[in-house]
């Protein structure tokens, strides 16, 4: 449900009523009653999982207010406004339950006036129920404003309370306890009077509504902004699929940070599209990224992604895919048969590419080291929110395989220690979620790769087709990976600059099924 341009976003509070009149003339004649009791929600983060606008409705009450002297109730579904009462559902032409509809969104709106002039909670439902009334009489209270409902059964329904019609009737209330740092999220971008009446009653408790496109805090950037400006100290979702509460509570540790990636919001995919520039520093013979000093660098890869903005409706961000262990000849001091690149050589070109707007990741061609030992050396760099990894088992020798004379492989559980350590590291410092990317061109190179581990929210894994040739071997190993990889993985493409016969042009590169989401330059 969306709120989006609600007054309860802005906390202004309308000077006059819904029926016109101005808010202190239509509470004239009345005996003032006492200010509404708010209560903060029991847990820090909770999630309701109500459905049915009524029972929503009745339970967004419940946890925001204790009693309320008055209660606002509205029509919703089948209900027929009183201003259209002598219109029965059954006999309503097309032309005539259209306005009965458009009738029943106005009495919402009315009662929405209503009830935040009366700092009121506003409940919404289809007919007088055992259960609306139950939810009314749980908030005890004196005067109840019926907008829409058969009023001689509401007012039967509720025995010692008084039942008008208008706005204008309501007696003077005084202004509850405000619990401004309470956030309530309401899913989007569906609009409904559902979503209108939660909001209403949020804003009777001072409380903030928070819209949020889609049911992660973490994937809108609207969202963030306002989290981490308000910190709440109680959240509570709208709605099942923000759950499970543990789920939501980690989201919304990385939601208040306020840290966004390059092209906005916290999570990877499908919010944006990676484009890379593949390499090592000053290494012209190891990839792309190596043909030209740091600033060149930039330079290209923003012009690399710039042809692939009007190839989508994403985000395209500009990338560095470095390699910061390099398979080499000769065992080395440690016997590995791989370089590990200083941090502090690196640095450079993070800051750079970072201070650009740019996303990087540290590429490992492990040797005969072990891919956890290696990816930790890189901790300090792993930490910064625009840092992910990237693993390339081409270059995994085993014991006794030296490099080139063979394409090298991963067991899975290999792979799986570094998944585990890196969303840990990811969920530690509530950084955004973090990409880690896994080269593949022949289904050998990762042993077990069905029982790869994708369940980890912290984590958006893509599996990267990095092969080379003519474009139908090149399309050959893009079915088999792409066929072969368990569910819950994204898809990168790389496309050679030397080693493709021809290399895809960005318009033929987005003709990929599945899309890719990351395309690497070498």
């Amino acid at each position: 449900m969306s709120v989006a341009g609600h007054q309860s976003v802005t906390g202004q509070r309308p000077a006059v009523g819904a029926d016109g009149t101005a808010a202190a003339a239509r509470k004239v004649g009345s005996a003032p009653l006492p200010a509404a009791t708010t209560r903060r929600p029991a847990s820090a983060v909770s999630v309701l999982t109500d459905t049915a606008p009524e029972a929503l409705t009745v339970q967004v009450a419940r946890t925001l207010f204790t009693t309320s002297p008055v209660v606002v109730v509205a029509a919703e579904g089948t209900a027929v406004s009183h201003t259209a009462a002598s219109h029965t559902a059954a006999s309503r032409t097309g032309t005539e339950a259209s306005a009965a509809k458009k009738t029943a969104a106005a009495d919402v709106a009315a009662a929405g006036h209503a009830a935040r002039e009366a700092h009121a909670p506003l409940l919404l439902a289809p007919k007088v129920t055992a259960q609306l009334a139950a939810g009314i009489g749980e908030l005890r209270p004196r005067t109840v404003m019926d907008e829409g409902l058969p009023v001689t059964t509401l007012a039967a329904a509720l025995p010692g309370v008084r039942v008008v019609t208008r706005a204008a009737e309501l007696p003077a209330t005084g202004v509850p306890e405000q619990f401004s740092r309470l956030a309530v999220l309401v899913h989007g971008p569906t609009t409904g009077p559902a979503a209108a009446a939660i909001a209403d009653t949020t804003e009777a408790a001072g409380a903030t509504v928070v819209p949020v496109s889609g049911w992660d805090p973490r994937a809108d950037a609207a969202s963030i902004e306002t989290l981490a400006r308000l910190r709440p100290s109680a959240v509570v979702g709208i709605g099942k699929a923000f759950g499970p509460v543990a789920v939501l509570k980690d989201r919304l540790a990385v939601a208040e940070t306020g840290r966004q990636l390059p092209g906005g919001g916290q999570v990877m995919f499908p919010g944006r599209r990676l484009v890379a520039l593949y390499g090592h520093p000053d290494t012209p013979g190891l990839g792309a990224l190596g043909q030209q000093d740091l600033p060149a660098s930039i330079a290209r890869a923003k012009k690399m992604a710039a042809q692939y903005r009007p190839l989508g409706s994403v985000p395209v961000v500009p990338a560095f895919e470095i390699i910061a262990t390099v398979a080499q000849g000769a065992p080395g001091a440690d016997g590995t048969y791989s370089y590990e690149t200083p941090t502090a050589d690196l640095e450079p070109w993070v800051q750079a590419a970072t201070k650009a707007g740019m996303y990087v990741v540290l590429d490992l061609q492990p040797g005969r080291a072990n891919l956890l030992t290696q990816a930790k050396k890189y901790t300090r760099l792993l930490k910064l929110p625009n840092v992910g990894l990237a693993l390339d088992p081409e270059w995994k020798l085993q014991p006794g395989q030296l490099p080139l004379r063979q394409i090298g492989h991963v067991d899975i559980d290999e792979v799986n220690s570094v998944v585990t350590w890196l969303a840990a590291l990811t969920a530690r410092y509530d950084l955004p979620q973090k990409l880690l990317v896994l080269h593949q061109f022949q289904l050998s190179m990762i042993t077990g790769e069905r029982n790869l581990d994708t369940g980890n929210d912290d984590l958006a894994i893509v599996i990267h087709m990095d092969g080379q040739g003519t474009q139908p071997v090149k399309q050959a190993t893009w079915d088999a990976v792409t066929g072969a990889a368990p569910r819950g993985v994204f898809f990168g493409w790389k496309n050679f600059f030397v080693k493709d016969d021809p290399m895809l042009t960005p318009q033929q590169t987005m003709t990929k099924i599945p899309t890719p989401v990351m395309i690497s330059y070498q």
